[in-house]
C-alpha cells in the first residue's frame, strides 16, 4: 500500500507527470515512515502510475455509460481514485480495506458526498450488506487478486455478481507464473506478503459464474507510457513483449456481466 502511494507521489513531483496526483504527494509528506525502506525505487513511479491511469480511464469509461451507477474501489489502500475520476451526483462510491487502512485514508484524505467508506476485509463478505442500491456496479480492484487465495477471489467475484443486477470488473492479475515468481518482486518480498490467486487465461475467469464475459485483456506490457521508461526498463519491457510466458505474466482485465 504504502510503496504504490510513493510511486503516484513521486510521479506527482515528476516534470512531466502521467497521473500527477498531488494529493498522493501531500499524504506521503504527512506519514511519518521512510518510505525508501517499501522497495519501490523512484524509476518504478512510471509504471505505478501507468496503471493507475490505465484503470482510472476504465473507470471513467463505465462512468459515462453509466452516469447512475455504484463504484466498490476493492482494497483502496490509499489510492485517491475517487477524487481523481470525480464521479458525478448519480455515482456512488464505496471505499473498501481493512479498518486501519481506512482510519489512515478518514485523517488524511478530505471527506466528499456520495462517497462511502467501508472497514472491512474484501474477504469478509458481509460488507456487502452496507452497499445500498440495485443500480450497475463497476468494481474497481487494483494490485489486489493475487493476494487473495484463488477461493476467496471467486467467492468475491460471484457474490459481487449475484448481487447487483449488470456491471464491470476492471482489475490486474498475474498468471501462475507470476505468481511462482513472487520472491523476485522486491516490494512483495520487502513487505513480507504473499502472492496466491493466478489466472491465466480468459477461461479461468469466465468460470467462476456464467454471467462473466472477458470483453478486455490487456498485458501490462502493452500499456501506453513506456516510451517515458529509463532505456534498461524499456528494453525489459521489449524482451517481455517478445515471449509469450512474460506477456501474460500481468494482465489488465474487462469482465462484464449484462443485466
Amino acid at each position: 500500500m504504502l510503496a504504490t502511494l510513493y510511486g503516484r507521489a513521486v510521479d506527482a513531483e515528476s516534470p512531466a507527470p502521467i497521473l500527477g496526483d498531488t494529493m498522493a504527494l501531500q499524504a506521503v509528506r504527512n506519514i511519518d515512515t521512510d518510505f525508501t525502506r517499501v522497495g519501490m525505487k523512484r524509476g518504478d513511479a512510471v509504471t505505478v502510475a501507468m496503471r493507475a491511469k490505465h484503470l482510472d480511464d476504465w473507470a471513467r469509461d463505465f462512468l459515462a455509460e453509466h452516469p447512475a451507477a455504484i463504484v466498490l474501489h476493492l482494497g483502496c489502500g490509499m489510492d485517491t481514485r475517487v477524487h481523481r475520476v470525480d464521479p458525478g451526483p448519480g455515482v456512488h462510491w464505496y471505499d473498501v480495506d481493512f479498518p486501519e487502512v481506512i482510519d489512515l485514508r478518514e485523517r488524511l484524505y478530505p471527506a466528499r458526498d456520495h462517497h462511502t467508506v467501508i472497514p472491512s476485509s474484501v474477504t469478509d463478505l458481509t460488507w456487502l450488506d452496507r452497499v445500498e442500491g440495485d443500480l450497475p456496479v463497476l468494481v474497481v480492484a487494483e494490485g489486489l487478486t493475487m493476494y487473495l487465495k484463488e477461493g476467496e477471489g471467486h467467492a468475491l467475484f460471484r457474490a459481487i455478481t449475484e448481487r447487483f443486477p449488470s456491471g464491470r470488473f476492471v482489475f490486474d492479475a498475474f498468471s501462475r507464473r507470476g505468481i511462482k515468481w513472487q520472491k523476485i518482486n522486491r516490494v512483495v518480498r520487502l513487505a513480507g506478503a504473499t502472492l496466491h490467486w493466478g489466472v491465466d487465461s480468459r477461461a479461468d475467469l469466465e468460470a467462476i459464474d456464467p454471467r462473466l464475459r472477458v470483453v478486455t485483456e490487456l498485458s501490462a506490457f502493452d500499456l501506453p507510457g513506456y516510451e517515458k521508461l529509463r532505456p534498461g526498463y524499456r528494453a525489459l519491457v521489449a524482451v517481455a513483449r517478445a515471449l509469450p510466458f512474460m506477456r501474460r505474466m500481468a494482465v489488465f482485465y474487462r469482465l462484464d456481466f449484462p443485466a
